[in-house]
């Protein structure tokens, strides 16, 4: 009988519960916990295990599972929203986990691919590049309502020091690239207006890219629009979730190309004279962007300038 299973991820333990038969356990949240469950699920038909994204402390555990079966892992807002849906107002680890494997039961999501050991490398220096970034850019605005001199110089000194990190974050990425980007990253560094961040945050955060058809690329950066329509009523159409980190590189790299490319400020201004505000204008060539990339890497195509 398939057997469904839901963890609860927390800094310290995990919470598993198993359908049929509602059984659960609970393990340490590290390497001995998770060969504790490895070797219980080894003994179950598990058709599909799922958890929640919980900031990085499921990582570890996903990289173990996914390499025997399939692992969906979900936003907390829609576990959360499934369980009120089922009538659980109550909230406990337990419970959760419950919810998890009911979850899994019926949900069909796309399962994780553990990245490889030079795509997990990329990423962690990725996400360490933008969090150093984002230090730097809080120091910028701290300095700018700062009076005293003391505090100015203590600012000014922790901005040169941020500045260097990234400056050896930048060579360590550009280093890392091409062990996990063979030929897609000499064809993404070639697009104008596509730096080396953005080819590295592709590369680690966007490993689909070249793989799925249009639409799917559009929905899984986060860039497709859903309709909120009822009765006669047509609602603003929206984006939402998506791989954030993507979709940020994306945003400047697609004002790169309104500014520069013909055909992007063409649709650009198009959509401005249509009454679009800009934001709206930007996200519609950030999503031509995607899935001209995905296009690109899918046919081993060079990057093509057309005119407007």
């Amino acid at each position: 009988m398939s057997a469904f299973v839901g963890i609860d991820v927390a800094k310290g333990s995990l919470a598993v519960a198993v359908i049929p038969g509602n059984l659960g356990f609970e393990v340490s949240n590290d390497a001995k916990g998770h060969a504790r469950l490895v070797r219980w699920l080894g003994n179950q038909a598990v058709t599909r295990i799922l958890l929640e994204s919980t900031g990085g402390y499921e990582s570890a555990l996903v990289e173990v599972l996914a390499s025997r079966w399939a692992v969906v892992r979900v936003p907390p807002h829609r576990a959360r929203a499934f369980a009120t849906a089922m009538g659980k107002s109550a909230k406990t680890d337990p419970i959760d986990a419950l919810m998890l494997a009911r979850m899994a039961a019926v949900t069909e999501g796309p399962a994780v691919t553990p990245p490889t050991p030079a795509q997990a490398r990329l990423q962690a220096l990725v996400r360490r590049r933008g969090q150093v970034v984002a230090h730097r850019d809080d120091e910028r605005r701290r300095l700018h309502q700062a009076n005293d001199a003391f505090v100015r110089q203590s600012l000014q000194r922790q901005i040169k020091h941020l500045q260097g990190e990234i400056a050896r974050l930048d060579r360590e990425i550009e280093a890392c690239v091409p062990d996990c980007g063979d030929e897609r990253a000499a064809r993404l560094r070639a697009v104008p207006g596509v730096g080396a961040v953005t080819v590295a945050t592709l590369l680690a955060f966007l490993p689909e890219l070249g793989q799925l058809e249009n639409r799917q690329i559009s929905a899984l950066v986060g860039l497709a629009p859903y309709n909120c329509d009822s009765g006669k009523h047509q609602g603003v159409r929206r984006i939402r979730g998506g791989r954030g980190a993507v979709r940020r590189v994306l945003y400047m790299a697609a004002w790169s190309a309104v500014r520069h490319q013909p055909d992007f400020k063409a649709r650009y201004e198009a959509l401005r004279a249509k009454g679009k505000c800009a934001k709206v204008a930007l996200v519609a060539c950030m999503r031509i962007l995607a899935i001209r990339l995905n296009a690109m890497i899918r046919d081993q195509t060079d990057w093509r300038v057309h005119p407007a």
